[in-house]
């Protein structure tokens, strides 16, 4: 995980150097700012694999942070992992909302988080990895999908989404018509040791639905199971 590098936006200086300190120790290089303004003018500067980012900043807090991130189709699919005091679900959803990948509540074991970091950067290689060398494609209902590519396009048009949100797409037009539970969507995408809730699969749909246009509708819930992609 040597070649890894990870910027940590914290404000709280105890935190930040106790963070950093474990990734340093997992092996990763690590790049830290106080707030979110300057976090955005490293990402256009250097080459950051995944951000840690506090979402109480001064300025503009991590929501906004997260938003303007994944408004640049160049960090549509870099992990955004939100660290944060909130353990409410409802303050977890929207750091969801804006984009994030994940999220770790405080106080945190660091052994988890150098877990959780190490865990995104393997589905953002995975992403990248899968099926390159064929460069298979899956079409289905307007949509073509490139899984090595990372790449999804709705009626000849390119589309951002994040690690997420193109892993629940990609399993549902792998098998159209299939209805798939929320708890296989999450084993799928995200693995049997990822908690998370129901709740926040269904909010990640929203935003690939809202992404996707009208071609979204072709996402049908399906009443008492989960979602499945219409055949």
């Amino acid at each position: 995980m040597s070649k890894y590098h990870i910027l940590i936006v914290e404000d709280d200086e105890d935190i930040q150097q106790l963070v950093s300190f474990n990734l340093i120790k997992a092996g990763f290089h690590v790049s830290c700012v106080n707030n979110g303004e300057d976090g955005l003018r490293l990402l256009e500067k250097e080459k950051i694999d995944a951000v840690l980012l506090d979402l109480m900043l001064p300025g503009k807090n991590g929501l906004e942070i997260c938003r303007q991130i994944r408004a640049s189709e160049a960090f549509s699919s870099m992990p955004v992992i939100m660290l944060t005091a909130k353990r409410e679900e409802a303050e977890i959803i929207a750091g969801l909302e804006h984009g994030a990948d994940d999220y770790i509540t405080k106080p945190f074991s660091p052994k988890v988080l150098v877990a959780r970091v190490k865990a995104a950067l393997r589905r953002t290689e995975k992403s990248s990895t899968s099926d390159l060398e064929s460069e298979k494609s899956i079409s289905v209902k307007g949509l073509q999908i490139f899984p090595g590519r990372h790449e999804i396009f709705v009626d000849d048009q390119k589309i951002a989404l994040t690690i997420t949100e193109f892993a629940i797409i990609a399993l549902l037009a792998n098998r159209p018509g299939w209805a798939f539970s929320r708890q296989q969507i999450i084993d799928a995408v995200r693995g049997y040791d990822y908690m998370v809730t129901p709740r926040m699969i269904d909010v990640q749909v929203f935003n690939l639905r809202k992404k996707m246009g009208a071609a979204g509708k072709n996402i049908e819930t399906v009443r008492g199971i989960g979602y499945r992609l219409k055949d």
